[in-house]
Formats: C-alpha cells, sequence, structure tokens
C-alpha cells in the first residue's frame, strides 16, 4: 500500500487476517443491506454498523451527533486509540462513508480493508454468523473536524468567488445528465428535478476500484482524475444524491492520492436539486 498518498489509512487481506484477534484493532462491517450481508456471514469477530440507523440522525437530515457517536462506538467496544477496521459490500462504499463520518470526530486510528467484502470471501471465504460482544467502552469525541464536510451556504461561497474550486459529481452518468432522479433501488430518495449542479464534472465513483474491488493504482487514479481537470492543486467538493457515494471518491482524492483540500457536500443532490429558484443544468 506504500504508492498511497497515506498508506496507514488502508490494509489488505493479510493484515486483517493478522490481526483477528488483537485486542486493540476492532473490524467493523458496514453494508448497504445487512440482511444481506452481515447477517449472512462476516469476517470473525467483527462488528456490525448500519449505515442508516447508525451514522444518521434519526429527526433530522444530518449524521450522529458527538453524544450517539460516543454511544455507538462504546456500544461496539471502540474506545479511542482501538484501531478501526472498516470494511464493506459494494466495494466499500459505504465503509468509506463510515470512514468519513470517523474523522469528521477525529478518530486517531481509523482504516479501509481494501476491497472490502468482495475481496474478503474471493480470496479467503471464511465468514461466521456468530455476532461478538465486546465490553463498553467511554469513547469520547474528544474534536468535531469540519474540515472535510462542506454546507450548502458554504458551498455557494466558494463557488461565487474561488474560481479554482472543482465540484466533482461522483453519480451515474443517467443521474448527472438528468436522465433519472435516482437509482431505481432509491425509489423513495428524489428531487424534484434531475441534472446537476452547473460547472460540476460528473466522475462516478465506481470508477476509482478494480474488479475484484480493490483500489486502482496512484498512476490509474491521477489519470481518471486528471482528464477532467480534478488535480491536486485544486479545492475539490464531491458530492452525489446523500453524501455516501461523495464520501467513497473523496477518501480516493484525500488518502489515496493526497490531494489536500476535498470536502463533502452530503447535502448532495438531495438537497440542492429540491432548492427554489436555483439553475440548474440538464443533458436530455
Amino acid at each position: 500500500m506504500t504508492q498511497y498518498a497515506h498508506p496507514e489509512a488502508i490494509v489488505d487481506i493479510e493484515w486483517v487476517k493478522n490481526n483477528l484477534n488483537n485486542p486493540k484493532v476492532r473490524i467493523v462491517e458496514v453494508d448497504y443491506d445487512p440482511k444481506l450481508a452481515y447477517e449472512q456471514g462476516h469476517i470473525s469477530g467483527a462488528v456490525l454498523v448500519d449505515w442508516r440507523k447508525d451514522m444518521n440522525d434519526p429527526v433530522q437530515r444530518d449524521i450522529i451527533g458527538p453524544e450517539a457517536f460516543e454511544k455507538l462506538m462504546s456500544r461496539l467496544g471502540i474506545a479511542n486509540d482501538t484501531t478501526v477496521v472498516l470494511y464493506g459490500d459494494y466495494n466499500n462504499w459505504f465503509a468509506a462513508f463510515a470512514f468519513w463520518v470517523f474523522k469528521l470526530y477525529d478518530h486517531d486510528d481509523v482504516k479501509i480493508l481494501n476491497g472490502g467484502r468482495k475481496k474478503w470471501i474471493d480470496d479467503v471465504g471464511e465468514l461466521t454468523k456468530e455476532v461478538p460482544n465486546y465490553p463498553q467502552t467511554q469513547y469520547k469525541v474528544k474534536r468535531i473536524n469540519l474540515e472535510d464536510r462542506v454546507f450548502l451556504q458554504d458551498l455557494l461561497k466558494l463557488k461565487a468567488a474561488n474560481p479554482n474550486l472543482v465540484l466533482v459529481d461522483v453519480r451515474s452518468p443517467a443521474e448527472f445528465k438528468g436522465e433519472i432522479t435516482a437509482p431505481p433501488e432509491y425509489a423513495n430518495e428524489q428531487t424534484q428535478r434531475a441534472g446537476h449542479i452547473p460547472g460540476a464534472v460528473n466522475i462516478p465513483w465506481a470508477q476509482a476500484v478494480n474488479d475484484d474491488g480493490t483500489f486502482k493504482s496512484v498512476e490509474e487514479l491521477k489519470k481518471l482524475y486528471g482528464e477532467k481537470g480534478v488535480t491536486s492543486d485544486k479545492d475539490i467538493v464531491t458530492y452525489c444524491r446523500i453524501g455516501e457515494r461523495a464520501s467513497h471518491t473523496w477518501f480516493v482524492l484525500k488518502y489515496l492520492l493526497g490531494y489536500k483540500n476535498v470536502k463533502v457536500y452530503d447535502g448532495s443532490w438531495t438537497e440542492y436539486g429540491n432548492l427554489i429558484r436555483f439553475p440548474i443544468v440538464k443533458e436530455v
């Protein structure tokens, strides 16, 4: 992993196998649908984070607050000095979203298993249905880090004042063009209008991974993003529909390529596409 800018943020299968019984390491699975993944079998000792219920506020549209994050970490047996390794289905889609939340609450040592659930099954194949039970901790959020997050009003100011800003829409081409308002599996999370934010470039999130679920090389990633003007000298904001896919691209740009100024606009299209009197771009 040393070719990546931050090799400490990513581990491989062998690393996980060698640390399955390490009491200072907690393996965490984050799936699109836990009933179709975690409950059918998971890495031995792995705990479950339900990205909908555990990572999102139940009342307002936001990630969980600091107190809820503390309770979640304590329930999972994660202490402030625990090494957390995140993995999941769909090429670590939701694991990357969880990584972003962990970093918003400034957890020091959090990593992603390269290749996620697919790579583990393909290479190791060993899964268990046994749900572990760890002693509860007393986790405390030390700092809230908003450096990696941008809200609507700040985004509008950046768009108006920063010619160096690049907006990266990581949704599918059909969503970007305005052919559909949301993928079929997200029928309840649509907007009033289909299209994209003016000035955005479209680089679907999954183009950053190989067929086996692992991340592409630095050279391939730089070419992928560089061809659309997404380079290390730019200020970059990623967005998608509700922020989870955008977190995956944020991870790639910041932790694999080492780009300094990358933020997630998690309001994303479900917010922007519903704003009154805000122009959008529609290509169909």
